[in-house]
C-alpha cells in the first residue's frame, strides 16, 4: 500500500539503484508504462512505488543486480538524502534538541513523546559494574559495553520474546543499564547523564552535556551502515534483542567503523598549541587527514555541522584552544582537498574539547547506535526468517583435481 506520506516509495536514485539501471533509464520505463512517477509535497524529483519497482526488476525489461536478499531490505527507520540525515521522515538535527529517551522511542515507534524514560534495575546495574571492575585496566569502551550487555541479558528470562512491545521495553532497559554501568553514578540518571558520568573529569564543564545529548540522537542510525546489516542478519534468526546488540558490537569493533574516531583523537591532540605544523607533519608523512569525507554524504555531513555549531558555542563551554585549532584544520583540509569533516572528526573533537575521556567517541557510538539497531530488528523481526542466503562464489580447488 502507498501512504501519502511516502513510506513504501523510493526516490529515482534508489529506483535506478534496485534496477541495475542509470536514472535516465528509469524516466524510460515510466514513458514505456512500465513504471508510474509521483510527486510528493516537499520532495525533490519524483518517486516511485517500491511494490512497482520490484515487480520490474524480476522481468527481463530491467537489468538485475543479482546480490540476494540483502539488495531488498526496506526501511522506514532511516534516510540520507540532498545532504540531511531523517528518522522516519523527521530531520535528526532538528530532533537532536530532544531528549535521547524520547528520540530512541520515536525511531522505534513512530511517536514523539515528552516523558519518555527508561528504567533499570540497580542490583543487575551494580552486577555490570562488578564484572566489568575485572576486565584489564586501560580496557577499551566496546569490551566494557559488551560485558555490561552480556552480564544484563541473563537477568532478564523473557529476552526471547520478540514482540515489538516486549522489544522496545528491553531496548530502554538495556540503554538505561549498560550506560549507568559505565560509570558510578546513579542508575536513575537519564542515559546522557549516565554517560556523561562515565567519561568526563573533574575540569569537564557541565555545558558539554548538552553536546552530548545531541551527539547520542544524531549518531542513532545511519542507514544500512555494516553493523546494521549484521544486526539484521541476525534478527533473521530470531536472535533475541541481546544477542543482535552483540552482533551489531562485533560489527563496529574495527578501526574503519566504531573506532574510526581514533586516529582523529590522536592527529588532533597534537594539534592545539599549532595546528599549522600539526597539518604539515602529517601531509609530509604521506597519511591522509582522518576525519574527513565520507561513503555516503558527498559534500557535507550534517552531523558533523550541528555539532562543531554546538561546540563553537561559547555557553557550552568548550575548550576555546581545541575549538579554535579543529576550524584551522577544517578549514586548510576543506579548502585544499574539497571535502569536509565527518562525525568522527567532531566526535573527537568533542572528547578532547572537554577532557574527556580517550574513547569517548566510540562509548557515544556505540550505545547510540542501539537505538538504530533495536529499530532494524523490529523491522527485521516483519520479515520472513533466515532470508539472508548470498551465494557465494567457490574459487577453491575443483573437484577431481588430484
Amino acid at each position: 500500500m502507498t501512504h501519502a506520506d511516502g513510506r513504501n516509495m523510493l526516490t529515482t536514485a534508489q529506483a535506478a539503484a534496485r534496477l541495475g539501471v542509470k536514472p535516465e533509464t528509469v524516466y524510460a520505463y515510466v514513458s514505456r508504462g512500465l513504471l508510474t512517477s509521483t510527486r510528493l509535497p516537499g520532495v525533490r524529483g519524483s518517486v516511485f512505488d517500491v511494490d512497482e519497482v520490484e515487480s520490474l526488476a524480476g522481468r527481463d525489461t530491467a537489468r538485475r543486480t543479482d546480490i540476494g536478499a540483502v539488495e531488498r531490505i526496506r526501511t522506514q527507520t532511516t534516510l540520507i538524502d540532498d545532504g540531511h540525515l531523517y528518522y522516519r521522515g523527521q530531520d535528526a538535527v532538528e530532533l537532536s534538541s530532544q531528549t535521547f529517551e524520547a528520540v530512541a522511542h520515536f525511531v522505534w515507534t513512530g511517536e514523539l513523546l515528552d516523558d519518555v524514560c527508561f528504567d533499570s534495575d540497580s542490583v543487575v546495574v551494580q552486577r555490570c559494574r562488578d564484572a566489568i571492575a575485572l576486565l584489564a585496566p586501560g580496557c577499551r569502551s566496546f569490551d566494557r559495553i559488551r560485558i555490561a550487555v552480556d552480564i544484563a541479558s541473563t537477568y532478564r528470562p523473557m529476552r526471547f520474546d520478540t514482540g515489538a512491545g516486549s522489544v522496545v521495553h528491553e531496548a530502554g532497559y538495556l540503554l538505561a543499564t549498560v550506560a549507568a554501568a559505565l560509570g558510578s553514578g546513579s542508575p536513575e540518571l537519564s542515559v546522557a547523564e549516565s554517560v556523561w558520568e562515565a567519561v568526563k573529569s573533574d575540569a569537564s564543564d557541565p555545558g558539554g552535556l548538552v553536546v552530548l545529548q545531541a551527539a547520542l540522537v544524531l549518531m542513532a542510525d545511519h542507514g544500512l551502515a555494516a553493523s546494521t546489516l549484521g544486526v539484521r542478519v541476525a534478527a533473521s534468526t530470531r536472535a533475541n534483542l541481546y544477542s543482535i546488540i552483540s552482533a551489531g558490537l562485533g560489527c563496529i569493533d574495527g578501526p574503519l567503523h566504531g573506532s574510526a574516531a581514533d586516529p582523529v583523537y590522536r592527529f588532533l591532540k597534537t594539534t592545539i598549541d599549532d595546528p599549522i605544523s600539526s597539518l604539515a607533519a602529517q601531509l609530509r608523512s604521506g597519511e591522509r587527514v582522518p576525519g574527513f569525507g565520507h561513503v555516503v554524504h558527498i559534500d557535507r555531513d550534517p552531523r558533523a555541522e550541528e555539532l562543531m555549531r554546538l561546540l563553537r558555542d561559547p555557553a557550552h563551554g568548550a575548550d576555546s584552544r581545541v575549538i579554535a585549532a579543529a576550524d584551522v584544520v577544517i578549514e586548510e583540509v576543506s579548502n585544499r582537498f574539497d571535502t569536509f569533516p565527518n562525525s568522527d572528526f567532531v566526535l573527537a573533537t568533542f572528547a578532547l574539547a572537554y577532557g574527556l575521556r580517550a574513547d569517548t567517541p566510540e562509548t557515544v557510538f556505540a550505545l547510540a547506535r542501539i537505538v538504530g539497531w533495536t529499530a532494524h530488528a523490529l523491522e527485521e523481526y516483519d520479515e520472513a526468517p533466515l532470508r539472508f542466503r548470498v551465494p557465494g562464489i567457490y574459487t577453491g580447488t575443483r573437484p577431481g583435481t588430484y
